[in-house]
């Protein structure tokens, strides 16, 4: 019996030499439209599907495949005689080899000028019909989507006489249900984004690919692996260009996210260091070195084998500061050739690119992953203007002051709650993290504090519920806070300012962080 491979690819590389193989083997070739074009013109003879199946392509090239012929040829099952004489029956010819892969519907979408119509006219009919048949049938069809894949099982056949192992068949069949899923998945994440779906569908489709396989998880014992979205719409973590270091792990990918992600709230040059997913360390100034080494020794325990980011490129003077204690993880912007020559004295250090700089942040959705189950939310993407919050209190804050809380705020915003900070204009003088209690939190800040507090603003991520955490601030020296409001005791909070001639304001934007 004649073998029949159907080709109809729109990324044609490497598909002549397949093909040429193929006859070579004694295939016969069925193809369509401008792949049956290509392999005419490099010397391999073809028949087109319309002489196939007995029917014209049409309406632009929407009806191609679409006929029982070829998806008879797909789906007929060789081990069943019924099927086989069905088939007959019909002049159903059997198809061994599916050779497919889809409009570029991403690369459509990628473009700038993209419209709804172009968009539209890139989802691929026929293509996954063909794909989802032939792997549905694997045992009897070899289906490939990929032309990474030509040429070893190209190799297998002719090493075991034109066939390919069911090993081989099954793994071919399952990376065309993950690439139909992926394909799917884009389609249906371009459309929800021009608006035309609800923001929490009933269905939530998400789709990453495997960017590498990790040492190990959260822990030694555990297995991990990192994925990236299909469509990364802002510089960050997952299109980082690893400069040089160890692998990544699990951990520090958390921690370079949560570095980055706080860098981005600083327009002026600005240092962070992240230990654990929580900042230890955070400062500005007009020289990149001073940030860092003023960053640094707010908490310099902890800031010990730390994860740094900065927005903007580091400078020879900074990168001597960084090696001279060890660090995990450095990300900026860029680094010039004498500053990468500095990091490579400490091999081990992982130096990643992002260039973060000028670029809006992407108004996209995050999640948590709970056992069975997925929370699903809009980023906090929450910003105020600090010169037009509610002033509570008798006194109005200085501009020192202002200046002071409108930095603590961004930092709460990046600290696990509950949050306490306390700063100066430009730099984290305590941060109290994670604490089942305000008032515990509001205390590790000031216990965490390795300079004078006297003078400090102090951001809360949310209401003080009672004015314990007032009185333990202004113990400190504190001077300013800058608080959500919103309790039913914050007559009694606000009071508590008063009586210490403190400025308070109230931002109406909480920031938990779980």
């Amino acid at each position: 019996m004649m073998k029949r491979a159907l080709i109809s690819v729109s990324d044609k590389t490497g598909i002549a030499p397949l093909a040429k193989k193929l006859k070579i083997m004694g295939f016969e070739i069925l193809s369509t439209g401008g792949t049956a074009k290509l392999l005419k013109e490099n010397g391999i003879a073809v028949r087109s599907v319309s002489d196939y199946t007995g029917f014209p392509e049409m309406l632009d090239g929407r009806i191609k495949t679409l006929h029982p012929r070829i998806h008879g040829g797909l789906l007929g099952r060789r081990s069943l005689p019924e099927h086989l004489e069905q088939m007959e029956a019909q002049g159903i010819e059997p198809i061994d080899i599916v050779v497919v892969n889809l409009y570029p519907f991403e690369a459509t979408v990628a473009k700038a000028d993209c419209s709804l119509e172009d968009a539209i006219e890139n989802i691929d009919i026929g293509g996954p019909t063909m794909l989802r048949a032939a792997a549905k049938n694997y045992t009897d069809v070899v289906v490939l989507v990929d032309p990474a894949d030509y040429d070893w099982v190209l190799r297998e056949m002719e090493e075991n006489d034109g066939s390919v192992s069911p090993k081989t068949r099954y793994a071919l069949a399952c990376k065309v249900f993950q690439s139909t899923a992926r394909y799917d998945s884009m389609i249906a994440g371009y459309l929800g984004a021009q608006g035309r779906t609800p923001l929490f569908p009933p269905t939530l489709n998400l789709q990453f690919t495997k960017s590498e396989e990790l040492r190990y998880g959260e822990n030694p014992h555990q297995r991990g692996a990192f994925y990236r979205a299909l469509q990364i719409e802002e510089p960050c973590v997952s299109n980082a260009v690893i400069r040089q270091g160890k692998a990544m792990s699990f951990n520090n990918y958390l921690d370079a996210n949560a570095a980055l992600e706080l860098a981005k709230e600083f327009e002026e040059p600005v240092s962070v260091i992240i230990k654990h997913n929580n900042p230890c360390g955070v400062a500005t100034a007009s020289d990149l070195r001073e940030a860092y080494v003023t960053a640094r020794e707010a908490d310099p325990v902890s800031a010990f084998g730390g994860v740094l980011a900065f927005n903007r490129p580091v400078d020879a003077a900074t990168a001597k500061e960084i090696v001279s204690t060890f660090v995990e993880v450095v990300i900026a912007p860029g680094y010039n050739p004498e500053v990468l020559e500095i990091f490579r004295s400490k091999e081990n250090i992982r130096v990643l690119e992002v260039d973060i700089w000028g670029h809006e942040r992407a108004r996209d959705m995050d999640m948590k992953r709970v056992v069975g189950g997925l929370i699903y939310q809009e980023r906090d993407l929450g910003s105020v203007d600090i010169n037009h919050l509610e002033i509570v209190t008798k006194r109005l804050p200085s501009e020192d002051e202002l200046k002071a809380m409108g930095f603590a705020w961004r930092v709460a915003k990046h600290v696990k709650s509950n949050a306490i900070i306390l700063t100066r204009a430009d730099r984290t003088v305590g941060i109290g993290a994670g604490q089942m209690s305000r008032v515990d939190s509001t205390r590790l800040a000031i216990s965490k504090a390795l300079s004078p507090t006297q003078g400090c603003a102090l951001a809360s991520d949310a209401f003080f519920p009672f004015r314990d955490g007032i009185d333990e601030a202004a113990k400190s020296g504190a001077t300013a806070i800058i608080q959500p409001g919103g309790s039913v005791k914050d007559d009694e909070v606000i009071a508590a300012a008063d009586e210490y001639n403190m400025a308070m304001v109230f931002t109406k934007m909480r920031h938990f962080r779980h």
